[in-house]
């Protein structure tokens, strides 16, 4: 073990890389790797059940996607492919999984819709439709909190937000945290010891 973790801004150590497969929406993925990135060796399975159990748009949906925390992009990926009419956002800390993730959009044919950027790089005015994360819980609640209030409130006023989250990693705290916040918050799915949120802001 290193003390280096996913969430480093500069991976220093060598990038090994490799593929990843996996099939999502009824289309099979084949994306590039590298070590020192989120889940190297395998599709995260909170990821996964993300992908299966989060409202997916569809073609005909419209407007800007975030994949918050993208790693190498397949919640970007899947995105930008499955709504080819939208705008798809991938945000992460780590420069290693940015350039990942470009790669990936570039040998999917998704690079004129899918933006790399790191935290600071998006524009202050741009708001999102959809926001989609598997968040760091790795980086510690207070970390959590700090993401969640920086990028939920960038949500358009009709916007959704689809998190995953592992419960024994604070998956009902963070649930029951959002809604104090004043967010409208609905479990849509529980699996795997997983929880799917999808979080709006209330109205009325």
């Amino acid at each position: 073990m290193t003390a280096e973790h996913y969430f480093s801004a500069e991976p220093s150590a060598p990038a090994q890389r490799g593929e990843i497969e996996f099939n999502a929406a009824g289309r099979d993925y084949t994306l590039v790797v590298a070590s020192g990135i989120f889940s190297a060796g395998r599709l995260d399975p909170g990821t996964a059940v993300l992908l299966r159990k989060g409202g997916l748009p569809d073609a005909a949906a419209t407007g800007v996607f975030l994949d918050l925390g993208c790693g190498y992009g397949p919640i970007a990926s899947v995105l930008a492919t499955e709504s080819p009419q939208a705008t798809v956002w991938a945000v992460d800390v780590n420069s290693r999984a940015r350039e990942l993730t470009a790669e990936n959009a570039e040998r999917l044919g998704l690079a004129d819709r899918l933006r790399v950027a790191g935290p600071d790089d998006v524009p202050a005015e741009v708001v999102f439709d959809q926001i989609w994360s598997n968040p760091p819980t790795h980086v510690g609640k207070a970390e959590l909190h700090a993401i969640m209030e920086r990028w939920l409130p960038r949500l358009a006023p009709d916007g959704v937000a689809w998190l995953v989250i592992n419960r024994h990693l604070g998956g009902d705290s963070l649930h029951t945290w959002l809604t104090d916040l004043g967010w409208q918050v609905e479990r849509m799915a529980s699996q795997k010891a997983y929880r799917v949120l999808k979080v709006r802001r209330k109205t009325g």
